[in-house]
């Protein structure tokens, strides 16, 4: 089913963000390393992303492709080409959301658009170190991944994951409390191009 709100593929998407403005607590893993040289080393970025949702049974739900373009701190652009036109633009404050099919935009503030996401956390770097625990997990699909679990009871997400293809982030995983796994890979990464 369509998600008519920009939730499923706005998450991605602001789970990118919050990766793209952190810097974390020290675990002593090299995936931490690798992502903290990303942080370090990228303040704009674009890439093109398919995303697949995959429900517990691991049925795929949904498919979608499109371009992302990121400016540090906080701005986004997250363009749904595939299978239905959808934009998400975020400026740090707020989300506009706008589905071509409907003819509607939606404009929220982060928080009230989405609740306890990770664009909840992106007003600063202390507390979003303090929102999660860190962990680096197994290399697995030609990655090395690092986890970040929120601390928050009321989270909407269980888990992201962050993945890396040597020094550039290839690949996130968003599970959320209702067992679905949102993927997406990213492809023709371009580091600090200008926007």
């Amino acid at each position: 089913m369509r998600n008519l709100h920009g939730k499923d593929w706005g998450q991605g998407a602001l789970a990118l963000v919050l990766a793209l403005n952190l810097y974390t607590a020290d675990v002593g893993a090299a995936t931490l390393e690798q992502l903290r040289a990303f942080v370090r080393d990228t303040q704009t970025a674009r890439a093109q992303f398919t995303q697949t949702v995959v429900d517990p049974s691991g049925r795929t739900t949904q498919k979608a492709n499109g371009e992302f373009l990121l400016s540090r701190p906080g701005k986004f652009r997250w363009s749904v080409e595939k299978p239905y036109k959808q934009l998400l633009i975020g400026d740090g404050q707020r989300v506009w959301v706008f589905d071509e099919d409907l003819n509607q935009v939606i404009v929220r503030r982060i928080g009230d658009a989405l609740g306890a996401t990770p664009a909840a956390l992106l007003s600063g770097n202390q507390e979003v170190e303090r929102a999660f625990a860190w962990k680096e997990l197994p290399a697995a699909d030609g990655f090395d991944w690092l986890a970040a679990t929120p601390l928050a009871k009321d989270a909407t997400f269980s888990e992201i994951r962050l993945g890396f293809d040597g020094r550039n982030l290839a690949a996130l995983e968003l599970l959320d409390t209702f067992g679905q796994k949102s993927s997406v890979r990213f492809g023709n990464v371009e580091r600090n191009p200008k926007l």
